[in-house]
């Protein structure tokens, strides 16, 4: 998922160099520890300005937003625009006129239940594309769960306009043989619990939904423990890690089963935007981030990237500055008219300081939300593997690996032309959900692991999920180069870090979520934490929580603009009744009426 996806690496310099930005000018003496000068960028005329703290999704979408709206906005970013969903540059790895290898904290997911992200897409103009970046989306036709020893279950993604896949005799034998394994595994009184469990959910109203089953663990919800190994691994574990990126064990029933009623009704054409899976036709600052920055230039946004902020000050009912360091390591205080904080809330929490806290206790309520480890790897092939046309995952790998073969999504791109030295012809890029576990090739935690063993052993993985039924599809020798998120550090240490971590949802996660609209009147939030609709920490949730923001900032500040427009989750019409029928029953004290525990 998008991941969905995504303000998780270090700053990388060189990036953070953006052309086209003046230096902020600063007057009068610095303190100790912060400069004493107050920066004020109301420009004459009235417009009304609006500092966005944070350049990821979130922020980018404010900016956007907000500058079509008229408003002066400054972007305040630390590291580089784009945040968890940028791309980044192999350092040194461009030979003979070739961009850098590409590479990035995971890959992108956008699937058809987003309708937010994709409409601020197709507002981004890209040459040559009616619909502007939105048009560089295409859909891998099939996914994989990819089992260690046996032979892979293949699922085809039919979609109107997709190709199906070109199948050898011996690709249709191992996906029936991978299908009747799966069906011999599953028993048949399994199938139709879960299916039941499933109905269940779909038929009960939002009280219990944010009620009974916001505390329940998707692995008790299905009964995950009492089942068989495959129910278990992808039933209730291939889940999870496809549609959250969490724990079974842990994961709030209320945001699996939503997201899994999203997928279902998106997988029958219902209340989509498009196909089930995504991806962009290239790497994500060529498709996306890059042009979506030039476009926001266009409209007046300026950005000061490597500009890290460190206090949200507050007083008089109002926050009255954002003390932000510069890349020089100056500090000084910034102001506006309003502020909108689109870090992560990992980072942003560490800015609000207890007065702040104090004016608004949901604040101080997303120091309850919890944060895991989910970082990329990228291995760089001298020749494609014959792998699926989508993504897979290893649903047996300790590390809870998931995977896509990219260059083959790449239409318009000639890999080893355009990329690196030549010789590498492909990126098979990787994400690593389960860092606490141990692996198979050294007997180490990821995080016990230096960089190179975490490499080596995601490789072994890798070949332990696909080379284990007499094809071999990863060749050693294939294997050119690899590139370990550069956001994780002091990896086989006793104090490894993560500069970009995940939101998960262990159960209660949803009424601890704030809500864009603060207590103060010129401060608002943005980002994957925010609570809205989609209650999943993604991309298409850090876009919706911006617009809302913005929305609130508009009210507040007595603003006749049009109001961004906030599309909800699909709600199929015809369950609507049933959940009014479930309503009534749970005031009652009583069960959902399919529900037979």
């Amino acid at each position: 998922m998008d991941r969905s996806g995504t303000s998780r690496r270090t700053f990388i310099a060189g990036t953070a160099a953006v052309g086209g930005s003046a230096a902020l000018a600063t007057a009068g003496a610095a303190g100790p520890a912060a400069a004493a000068e107050s920066v004020r960028s109301v420009a004459a005329g009235g417009v009304r300005s609006v500092a966005v703290l944070g350049g990821g999704v979130a922020g980018l979408t404010a900016a956007h937003e907000l500058a079509e709206r008229g408003f002066e906005v400054t972007v305040y970013e630390r590291r580089a625009l784009g945040g968890k969903a940028r791309s980044m540059d192999v350092p040194d790895s461009a030979r003979g006129g070739r961009r850098a290898l590409p590479a990035e904290h995971g890959f992108r997911f956008i699937p058809g239940i987003y309708h937010n992200l994709p409409d601020t897409m197709r507002r981004i103009p890209f040459p040559g594309n009616a619909n502007g970046v939105w048009d560089n989306l295409v859909a891998p036709p099939e996914m994989s769960f990819a089992r260690t020893g046996r032979e892979d279950l293949r699922l085809p993604l039919p979609w109107p306009g997709h190709k199906p896949a070109d199948l050898s005799l011996d690709d249709i034998r191992r996906a029936l043989t991978g299908l009747l394994e799966t069906v011999r595994g599953i028993p048949p009184h399994e199938a139709a619990y879960f299916v039941g469990r499933v109905l269940v959910f779909f038929t009960s109203c939002d009280e219990r939904r944010n009620g009974t089953w916001e505390y329940r663990p998707w692995w008790d919800f299905v009964r995950a423990g009492q089942m068989s190994h495959d129910y278990q691994r992808i039933l209730a574990v291939g889940v999870t890690r496809n549609i959250v990126a969490t724990k079974a064990e842990e994961a709030s029933t209320r945001t699996v089963a939503s997201l899994l009623e999203a997928f279902i009704f998106n997988a029958l054409g219902r209340g989509a935007d498009g196909p089930l899976d995504r991806i962009l036709d290239a790497p994500t600052n060529e498709a996306w981030i890059d042009p979506w920055v030039e476009h926001l230039r266009d409209l007046g946004v300026e950005f000061r990237v490597g500009w890290t902020v460190r206090e949200v000050k507050y007083g008089s009912g109002r926050v009255t500055a954002a003390v932000i360091e510069d890349p020089q390591g100056v500090r000084t205080s910034v102001t506006a008219d309003h502020y909108v904080s689109a870090m992560p809330v990992e980072h942003a929490r560490r800015t609000w300081g207890p007065a702040l806290r104090a004016a608004d206790p949901q604040l101080g309520r997303c120091d309850k939300l919890e944060t895991d480890w989910m970082t990329g790897i990228q291995f760089y092939l001298t020749e494609r593997a014959p792998l699926l046309n989508g993504h897979f995952n290893c649903i047996d790998s300790p590390w809870a690996l998931t995977a896509i073969q990219q260059a083959g999504h790449w239409p318009e791109r000639d890999f080893p032309a355009d990329y690196g030295d030549g010789v590498a012809v492909d990126c098979l890029s990787v994400d690593i959900s389960e860092w606490d576990q141990p692996g198979i090739l050294y007997g180490k935690t990821a995080k016990q692991c230096t960089r190179n063993e975490v490499a080596r052993e995601v490789w072994a993985q890798l070949k332990a999920a696909v080379n284990d039924t007499g094809k071999t599809v990863l060749k050693d020798g294939a294997l050119h180069s690899w590139y370990l998120d550069p956001g994780v550090d002091g990896l086989g240490t006793p104090n490894p870090t993560n500069d970009d971590e995940l939101l998960i949802h262990p159960v209660g996660t949803f009424h601890n979520r704030p809500q864009a609209a603060t207590a103060i009147p010129n401060f608002f939030l943005a980002g994957d934490y925010v609570s809205v609709d989609i209650d999943l920490a993604t991309m298409e949730g850090a876009n919706a929580s911006a617009r809302a923001a913005v929305n609130a900032l508009l009210d507040r500040d007595g603003s006749a603009a049009a109001r961004c427009t906030i599309t909800p989750m699909f709600r199929a019409p015809e369950l609507e009744i049933l959940k009014r029928h479930d309503r009534i029953r749970y005031r009652l004290g009583l069960r959902n009426a399919l529900d037979l525990g």
